[in-house]
């Protein structure tokens, strides 16, 4: 159970307030984020040159509608696919579509999958065969931002402890962190309060207290962290063309510290991924 409801959450829509949810909740998300994790794992060995990313997008979309479960990006807000497929300099949200994959391309997949009407949300990286040594480098900083932010999630904590354990080591390798996209509250909702930043200040930021949910989703420039949005309203990327890399994990606080929800069954959550 949650400690409070109100109409705007009822009908779908953020409502200001930061949810604390209890055991029933959080086996809910266990569920709901281990099916996200399974639909990223069966993208391991089929992500190669010559794919196209919308072929990874039906398999997503067939997975969810084996697991009785449906993805959350189909249909949001306009977007007409079942994950997004952000490949090389796109920084997020980039739309699937039939040009096959190359040789070096490395590619980020999110997919938020809603079973029994909590969200799953999950990202990683693939590489389309042999990635070069410096996107090779990105993947591994990227994902070690992303479990260093996580490592910092405790009660007692702030999101700015998050943002800063993120922003510190991966600027500490000469990489940057984008700014213009966050994480976010979720659970019932796909975006809730609150939002988590990727970069920011120890002590900062909203407290930390046992039963939020959220992701932590850091995207991590080999340039300048600086962005734009594409005519199509969804394709972000780098505005200097530099590789970008995001890995991403669905998260509750506890009364100890932390539990993670979209870990791989299959040990394919962190690079290398051994397939």
């Amino acid at each position: 159970m949650m400690t409070f409801v109100d109409s705007a959450a009822l009908h779908g829509r953020k409502s200001g307030h930061i949810k604390l949810h209890g055991p029933e909740a959080f086996e809910a998300m266990r569920k709901a984020g281990r099916l996200a994790a399974e639909a990223l794992d069966l993208m391991a060995d089929k992500v190669r040159p010559g794919v196209p990313t919308a072929a990874l997008d039906r398999l997503c979309f067939e997975f969810a509608m084996d697991h009785h479960a449906y993805p959350a990006s189909l249909f949001y807000r306009g977007y007409r696919r079942s994950i997004c497929t952000s490949i090389n300099h796109v920084v997020c949200h980039g739309l699937p579509d039939d040009k096959p994959l190359r040789d070096g391309d490395i590619l980020n997949i999110d997919v938020t999958l809603i079973v029994d009407g909590w969200h799953g949300d999950s990202s990683r990286m693939y590489v389309a065969g042999e990635a070069p040594r410096r996107a090779q480098r990105l993947i591994d900083i990227t994902y070690e931002s992303l479990m260093r932010g996580v490592a910092a999630v405790k009660p007692g904590g702030t999101t700015g402890d998050i943002g800063a354990a993120i922003q510190i080591y991966a600027e500490g390798e000469r990489c940057s962190v984008v700014r213009d996209f966050c994480g976010h509250g979720l659970g019932r909702l796909f975006h809730d309060e609150p939002n988590i930043l990727h970069y920011g200040r120890p002590g900062e930021g909203v407290p930390l207290r046992p039963g939020m949910l959220f992701t932590i989703e850091p995207m991590i420039n080999l340039g300048r962290p600086q962005v734009k949005v594409l005519a199509d309203g969804w394709t972000a990327v780098t505005r200097d063309r530099s590789l970008s890399a995001q890995f991403e994990h669905t998260v509750g606080v506890t009364e100890t510290g932390v539990e993670v929800f979209t870990v791989s069954p299959k040990g394919l959550h962190k690079p290398p991924y051994g397939v």
